[in-house]
């Protein structure tokens, strides 16, 4: 980074900086997952609150710290048309390889309550949207 405190960070650093972040949101997420099945609520809904809690993490620690980013309208409108589109994109994915993972044997459970169907499905679903995410956000809304 430069003297300038508005000075994006080298792509490095936004990298393990995102990474970083999206090891946090992604406990978030597949914490609240897997707690929400565990109570009864079905697959789908329980993803679509994870998504929402773990993307709100992200946004929120991404703007400042990964991006050093102003909070301006238009970023954010921006961010969250993207989170819509990785919200499809992660739902959807985790929607079709969760039942059919259970459906091949992967839901033996490693714990009480949690299943390797989950894991499976949530780690191919969440890492397609972690990547669209970061390429989307460095190169198009968060650019300097």
């Amino acid at each position: 980074m430069t003297a300038s405190s508005s000075a994006q960070p080298t792509l490095r650093t936004q990298l393990t900086r995102f990474i970083v972040t999206g090891v946090l949101s992604a406990i978030v997420d597949y914490g609240l997952l897997v707690l929400l099945m565990a109570f009864g609520i079905g697959y789908v809904p329980a993803k679509v609150l994870s998504f929402i809690a773990g993307t709100t993490t992200a946004y929120l620690i991404n703007r400042r710290w990964t991006f050093v980013s102003d909070g301006s309208r238009r970023k954010f409108a921006a961010v969250m048309g993207l989170y819509a589109l990785t919200f499809v994109l992660q739902v959807g994915i985790f929607a079709v390889l969760y039942p059919w993972l259970i459906g091949v044997g992967a839901g033996a459970e490693i714990v009480p309550r949690m299943n390797w169907a989950q894991l499976i499905g949530f780690v191919v679903a969440q890492g397609t949207a972690t990547a669209v995410n970061f390429v989307v956000q460095r190169t198009v809304i968060f650019k300097s």
